[in-house]
């Protein structure tokens, strides 16, 4: 069976999550699975075609798997959260959503001028939030060398907002 099936075999698909209308992607199986986890960590190291100076993860999925590729590179591995969650100082980037704004925010000493970063999420739906990471390390003076995703959901046309940073994006798996 291929990495994809397996992943696919695996999501569990919620109903009406986080409201009514929405088929939700959970990848909370995978965890169950180690020897998936390290096939997806493996995967992603392989495609991104780069070793980069370090993983920046998005909240809060994105730390699973982003934190598993950044110890097995030996790179850091950098947070970006909601305002307010962490405790250093740091710099934010508010970004618009479909029914609002949302701010994300960093560590400012996180990233060094001149780094090459791999951003990485768990889904790519619309985009904006990881088009918004993008922006923040950028705002640092590092550069995005590439965006991982277990999953994409490719008929809400992420990629679109992604790609003025990088053509270099990994889906795993395609909805």
């Amino acid at each position: 069976m291929s990495l994809e099936e397996n992943i696919r075999n695996t999501v569990r698909d919620v109903p009406d999550f986080p409201k009514p209308g929405i088929m939700f992607k959970d990848i909370t199986p995978v965890f169950y699975n180690q020897q998936l986890c390290s096939q997806i960590t493996d995967s992603f190291i392989d495609r991104l075609g780069f070793k980069p100076d370090a993983i920046v993860g998005i909240e809060s999925r994105g730390f699973l798997f982003g934190f598993m590729a950044a110890n097995k590179l030996n790179v850091p591995f950098v947070l970006v959260r909601k305002a307010g969650k962490l405790p250093y100082r740091t710099v934010g980037l508010e970004y618009d959503l479909e029914y609002g704004t949302a701010k994300i925010e960093m560590h400012e000493d996180a990233l060094e001028k001149g780094w090459n970063v791999a951003i990485h999420d768990d889904l790519l739906a619309t985009g904006g939030t990881a088009e918004a990471a993008a922006r923040l390390v950028k705002k640092l003076g590092a550069e995005v060398g590439g965006f991982n995703f277990v999953i994409g959901l490719d008929f809400l046309n992420g990629k679109d907002k992604l790609v003025k940073h990088t053509n270099n994006i990994t889906c795993l798996v395609h909805y």
